[in-house]
């Protein structure tokens, strides 16, 4: 099987437990950056690495966006108000320009659980809906039939364990379509300093704050806004909100 032009880096916002949900942030997503290969390479890894040149002098910062909210680690510098305005609008800048296709799964927990006695790990119901709306992305791009590989951040043995029987099971049938889905799951370590999942470390939470709070400023999610396969509507192939 000949390997698509496209490369697909998944990250997550929020836990997936739900036996204790964090009533500040009660959701779960999963977001699916999607790179056609020569952009990612010629456009986005180096407009990344100019940006890490001039605030760190170095490429060997991992953006994290936990670190960064928090001014935390390599990000301590961020406590001035100015400094840290600066550092986002260029990031967001970044984003803005850099040509990627997202995908996001959104898993309210509170409703899950209480729709469901014996609800599955909300990580593999967003999974399912994400490599779904993936698949329809690149069957519109000609490339439905093409191995398209699928990096994720490893976690732990026994989640990636897990992880990679839901993936498996998802791609050999267990879909929307019944059918199966030309994917290739690759765990990267979460020391790889991976562009791509940089990029959808930083995605994911604003899309998750803009579902929580519709009304309020997300600077962040009117650029990703752009972003999303069909449309950023509920519910749309792009952005997927369960229940």
């Amino acid at each position: 099987m000949n390997h698509s032009d496209y490369v697909v880096y998944v990250d997550e916002s929020g836990d997936h437990g739900l036996q204790s949900i964090d009533p500040h942030y009660p959701v779960f997503v999963l977001a699916f950056c999607i790179f056609h290969k020569r952009d990612y390479i010629d456009q986005v890894t180096p407009a990344l690495q100019d940006f890490k040149f001039r605030h760190f002098g170095h490429d060997q910062v991992i953006l994290h966006e936990t670190d960064i909210r928090r001014d935390r680690g390599d990000f301590s510098f961020l406590n001035s108000p100015e400094r840290k305005s600066k550092f986002l609008g260029e990031l967001t800048c970044i984003m803005e320009q850099a040509n990627f296709t997202l995908v996001c799964s959104v898993i309210r927990k509170e409703a899950y659980r209480e729709r469901y006695s014996e609800p599955d790990n909300p990580y593999h119901v967003a999974l399912g809906y994400g490599l779904e709306r993936v698949f329809y992305f690149l069957r519109q791009k000609g490339a439905g039939n093409k191995k398209t590989h699928i990096i994720v951040e490893k976690r732990g043995r026994t989640e990636d364990d897990e992880l990679e029987l839901a993936f498996r099971r998802i791609c050999d049938g267990e879909n929307f379509e019944k059918r199966d889905l030309p994917f290739e799951l690759i765990f990267s370590d979460k020391k790889s300093n991976s562009t791509g999942l940089q990029f959808a470390d930083l995605v994911a939470r604003p899309v998750g704050l803009h579902l929580l709070r519709p009304n309020q400023e997300n600077r962040a999610f009117e650029v990703l806004e752009k972003k999303f396969y069909g449309g950023a509507s509920r519910n749309g192939r792009g952005l997927k909100s369960f229940p």
